[in-house]
């Protein structure tokens, strides 16, 4: 696919025979075929109605812990990291697992960035500097530390498979000395309010990639403004909604999504593919939360009768993480071992939670049904590209 002659930006030979992409600055005109407006109206419809049915539910705040993880799992999926959902809900329990630290500390960053972002947000807007400050937050002590976290790069980088080079690469973005007038106008068009916050939205994200203003963690950043974006323009009023779980189900369709946008301008199928994205999105988070939420119900009844209130307030806590250990509840409601101890037990026995571990001591127990809602794969069957 010729990508020098796109009508979504120019290409510049550089002195050392390589062609960098520099996309033109948003937005582009928008064909409103039938296909679009119709793709449009159902994700905004959906997306509503999962911004309306999700603040209902009993416990949305605490809720939304073991979504974030999930989301920080697999938009770190997507860029090589191994980390499972499981693994890092028992990591944030305190419980050791066999995984690579480095895996499980991109995933922890991730999860870090995102919160910094929503609560800088109070005081500062969308901007180059809010996106440098939550680059510095998910590339500390990771990988990709050597890349200069919280500062655009200075040098060439490119998209590829392992291996290439500048010169067999697929795509090279802009090469440093355009990329400062590239990020000026993707900013002004961050602030930009006249089009729908989802179009918006699709168009950030594609301008980004392209971009790809730092050397490491671009695909990280930017899921993460989609999210930001939705929240900033109040779409959402909390960070529900997460793209990664579909461009991770579908990811050769997303890539090839960005790049013929880059190569050919088709952005009318990138918007549709982007929109269907939120749509079954909406349908996927808020049919995992409720059915999270009957469990913590069900669970409640039957340990109703009770006379103590530990195994109730147990129950509450897998709203935030399925796994537990009853040091780890002994310090989260600030209750005497012995009692936390009885407050388990009583789960064990009525088969809301099982041991996971053969340890006689430091017996580590998961609410495995919470667990499995969240590991389901993402279902995509509606979509066909």
């Amino acid at each position: 696919m010729d990508i020098v002659k796109s009508p979504a930006g120019k290409t510049i030979r550089s002195p050392s025979g390589y062609t960098a992409f520099i996309p033109h600055p948003l937005p582009p005109k928008i064909n409103w075929t039938t296909q679009l407006v119709n793709a449009l109206s159902q994700a905004d419809f959906l997306l509503g109605k999962l911004a309306r049915e999700g603040g209902k539910l009993p416990n949305p705040h605490l809720l939304i812990r073991p979504f974030i993880t999930r989301e920080a799992v697999l938009s770190s999926k997507i860029e090589g990291t191994q980390a499972t959902i499981g693994e890092i809900l028992a990591a944030s329990a305190g419980i050791s697992v066999q995984r690579k630290s480095d895996d499980l500390q991109e995933v922890q960053n991730y999860i870090v960035a995102l919160d910094y972002a929503i609560k800088r947000l109070n005081d500062l807007p969308l901007s180059l500097r809010l996106i440098k400050e939550i680059h510095h937050h998910l590339m500390q002590g990771v990988r990709g530390a050597h890349a200069n976290p919280g500062e655009f790069r200075h040098s060439q980088n490119w998209i590829g498979t392992p291996g290439c080079t500048l010169n067999t690469v697929k795509f090279v973005p802009p090469s440093p000395d355009y990329l400062m007038d590239c990020l000026g106008e993707f900013e002004k068009f961050l602030h930009e309010r006249q089009l729908p916050p989802l179009i918006h939205a699709a168009f950030c994200h594609y301008q980004f990639e392209a971009i790809h203003p730092f050397l490491d963690g671009n695909g990280r950043i930017g899921r993460l403004l989609i999210i930001l974006l939705l929240i900033e323009q109040k779409m959402l009023p909390a960070p529900i909604l997460y793209l990664s779980a579909f461009f991770e189900a579908t990811r050769d369709e997303y890539y090839k999504q960005l790049y013929i946008v880059s190569a050919k301008g088709t952005w009318n199928e990138w918007l549709i593919y982007f929109l269907s994205g939120i749509a079954l999105q909406s349908e996927d988070v808020l049919s995992r939360a409720e059915r999270i939420n009957d469990l913590l119900n069900k669970w409640k009844m039957q340990i109703a009768s009770s006379t103590s209130n530990v195994p109730m307030l147990i129950v509450q806590y897998f709203a935030v993480n399925p796994y537990l250990t009853t040091n780890r509840i002994a310090e989260e409601l600030k209750i005497a071992y012995s009692t936390a101890q009885r407050g388990v037990q009583k789960l064990e026995e009525a088969k809301i939670i099982k041991q996971t571990n053969d340890n006689k001591r430091d017996k580590i127990y998961c609410a495995t049904d919470i667990l499995e809602i969240l590991e389901e794969p993402t279902r995509i069957s509606r979509y066909s590209p």
